[in-house]
């Protein structure tokens, strides 16, 4: 289901999550960005068709682009639809991408893009810079995680 009810009944579009970010980098920062969109992307985001996986930003000539993400074509849409995984230009103050671009540029540092999300009817677009995980840190996450379930499966069982 593409969407969420909240108390008054109305629906609220769901945000777009790159799960596989945060497994794959340790993210040190995030900023909100804008995104420029054709109307039929919007339609289609509010409708929770978008995926994350494989995107991507870039600076390029000062400019920050979300690159390789992919927004379904609306059904509705005749003749205007848009193309399935172009380049969208994301939105942001000069300073905040000239310090981003700074930061980019350091060995093993990415622009990753971590959600898509409805804000006061704008699609905005939350770009982490991460540095990405060795294959041992990834094992060592799991194998936590799996304690930490194991310890609340026990104590969850203590209790009844």
């Amino acid at each position: 289901m593409a969407t969420q009810t909240d108390k008054k009944g109305s629906e609220a579009p769901r945000s777009i999550q790159n799960r596989r970010a945060r497994f794959d980098y340790n993210i040190m920062e995030s900023h909100e960005a804008g995104i420029a969109l054709v109307g039929s992307e919007v339609k289609s985001l509010y409708l929770g068709r978008g995926h994350l996986n494989d995107a991507f930003c870039r600076v390029v000539n000062g400019e920050l682009f979300l690159i390789n993400a992919d927004i379904e074509p609306y059904e509705k849409a005749s003749v205007f639809q848009h193309e399935r995984r172009r380049d969208r230009k994301l939105l942001m103050h000069r300073k905040e991408i000239n310090t981003l671009d700074r930061k980019a540029m350091e060995k093993g540092l990415s622009l990753i893009p971590l959600s898509l999300y409805f804000k006061n009817g704008r699609v905005k677009v939350d770009v982490g810079l991460g540095k990405g995980k060795a294959l041992y840190d990834k094992r060592d996450k799991i194998a936590q995680d799996d304690e930490r379930r194991e310890i609340e499966r026990v104590r969850a069982q203590k209790f009844d």
